[in-house]
């Protein structure tokens, strides 16, 4: 353990000699975030493994990008934008056979549930329960009745709906 921390630390040195450290800002180049991408961010020939290889090195060292991005630090962000849309996909799984029949009949909770979930605001929620009603037959088809094409096709129709693709674009 004692021969990799001085190899790290060696090779930090070494590189540190042509580049100083700064926490300016760091083009996405590499490896992400995290205390690698900030330590190495001034170094000239980032595409190059080498760098690459020691920024994901401190970051893994010292477990940093992981601390970043559930911070929000480091150059990281942690807006939640990927799991909001996994939100949906995993709520329409979990209550699909309730959320079909909801767009059918064109109310329900569930369908109040998926409609706040994919960040429809309550003024428009009518507008939404309708457009899943009058289209339910396009929206849950035949061949393709995983939760996940539903969602789908549900983000597909409101982005041509005139109230409900002011929803999608707010997003």
């Amino acid at each position: 353990m004692f021969n990799r921390t001085v190899v790290v630390f060696a090779a930090f040195a070494l590189m540190m000699g042509g580049a100083g450290t700064s926490l300016a800002a760091n083009p996405d180049n590499g490896p992400g975030c995290g205390l690698g991408k900030l330590a190495w961010s001034d170094y000239s020939g980032q595409k190059q493994i080498g760098p690459q290889v020691l920024m994901a090195t401190t970051n893994g060292t010292f477990g940093s990008q992981t601390f970043g991005i559930s911070t929000g630090t480091s150059g990281c962000t942690n807006d939640g934008k990927i799991f909001t849309a996994e939100k949906v996909n995993v709520f329409a799984a979990i209550n699909f056979d309730n959320l079909s029949q909801e767009m059918a009949q064109g109310q329900g909770e569930h369908l109040t549930s998926l409609a706040t979930l994919m960040g429809i605001p309550v003024d428009q929620q009518p507008a939404f329960f309708a457009m899943t009603q009058e289209k339910y037959t396009t929206l849950v088809q035949a061949g393709e009745t995983s939760p996940k094409a539903v969602v789908k096709a549900i983000h597909d129709a409101m982005v041509g709906h005139p109230v409900l693709a002011q929803a999608t674009t707010s997003k």
